[in-house]
């Protein structure tokens, strides 16, 4: 049944399931209903019913009556599952094959030959991430900024990061506050959590990172997110860890949902924006810093207009400029600030 794909699944989806329905409602369709003549519109459907067996032709009555999809389903759906199958173990043994000399290339002084090695382009970098996160033989630490997290991406690192926890590989990962409202991000943390890994987010910005052993640590080239840069220096990587340990101090467990948790966790969000809009920055740059879309960020400066009955951004920063508001307060002092407002 390889001939049923994208395109003809689509089909089923949209128009011949809908005309089945039909069918099953109307007790049948007569051999000469014009909805399934020749140039009808539904006709195409109607031949995919045909072909499928879902609708089959009573003899006696002229009828086209439907047949139980249950009896049909095993053999569209079988071979098609089969067929994935057989495609994904030959995937498995390619990426082996590759992973051996991929090994042997990393261990090699040919690769080693300074303490800094540029990966140029995104399938190239995955792959190198794939290769070294293979090799792990202990502790993964990683820092991941939330803005243009791709669910086919995320999906291959849940596979590569799972397959290191059931190694027995220790792994703790950071996100901003933005990752909470991610479903792609969600899912991919509880997979790995499910295994034993740890994350938390944090509501300030920060790059790519990936430490792989405290021995090889992997950031972003200075030309953007193309080039990655992999670092061996060990003083170097020392000092990476040091700032992500300090990091992780400060962030908050990704799967704890308790409602003063994320009380605070918007508080924070809020002091941010608060803090992007008084240094000045871009849109697109406070956005980055979020970890949100530039409309995410221009609905929370709208928020804060609303909150401050301020029309302008310039309005809004004179009004928090003379409460005193610079981002920076504590619960407390936020407490304070919308006491005077209200006062």
């Amino acid at each position: 049944m390889s001939k049923y794909g994208p395109e003809e699944r689509a089909l089923f989806e949209s128009r011949a399931t809908v005309l089945y329905e039909e069918v099953v409602t109307l007790g049948g369709l007569k051999q000469k209903d014009p909805r399934i003549a020749a140039r009808a519109p539904d006709r195409a459907a109607f031949d995919m019913l045909l072909d499928l067996d879902l609708v089959i032709l009573d003899q006696s009555t002229s009828t086209y009556v439907a047949v139980d999809p249950s009896t049909i389903q095993s053999r569209i759906v079988a071979p098609l599952g089969l067929r994935g199958a057989e495609l994904l173990t030959e995937s498995s043994e390619w990426a082996k094959a590759f992973g051996t000399l991929s090994h042997a290339w990393r261990r090699s002084p040919e690769s080693t030959r300074g303490p800094f090695t540029e990966i140029h382009g995104p399938e190239a970098i995955q792959s190198y991430i794939s290769g070294v996160v293979a090799d792990c033989e202990d502790e993964l630490l990683t820092a991941q900024p939330q803005t243009g997290r791709d669910a086919a991406i995320m999906a291959e690192a849940a596979l590569r990061d799972g397959a290191a926890l059931e190694r027995g590989i220790t792994m703790r990962t950071l996100y901003q506050h933005s990752a909470r409202r991610s479903a792609v991000t969600h899912k991919y943390v509880a997979a790995v959590t499910e295994r034993g890994a740890e994350v938390r987010t944090l509501d300030e910005f920060f790059n790519r990172i990936i430490v792989v052993d405290r021995r090889l640590a992997v950031i972003p080239g200075q030309t953007g997110l193309a080039v990655a840069l992999s670092v061996r220096e060990p003083s170097l990587v020392a000092y990476l860890v040091d700032i992500f340990e300090r990091t992780w101090e400060r962030a908050r467990p990704f799967t704890n949902r308790e409602s003063s948790m994320m009380r605070d966790i918007a508080a924070e969000q809020r002091a941010m924006t608060i803090r992007m809009l008084i240094e000045g920055h871009a849109d697109p740059v406070s956005a980055k810093r979020l970890g949100v879309s530039p409309r995410t960020y221009a609905g929370y400066v709208a928020d804060l207009k609303g909150e401050y009955e301020a029309e302008t951004r310039f309005q809004l920063g004179y009004t928090m400029g003379r409460q005193g508001v610079s981002g920076r307060e504590g619960p407390d002092g936020e407490a304070r600030t919308r006491n005077r407002r209200s006062s």
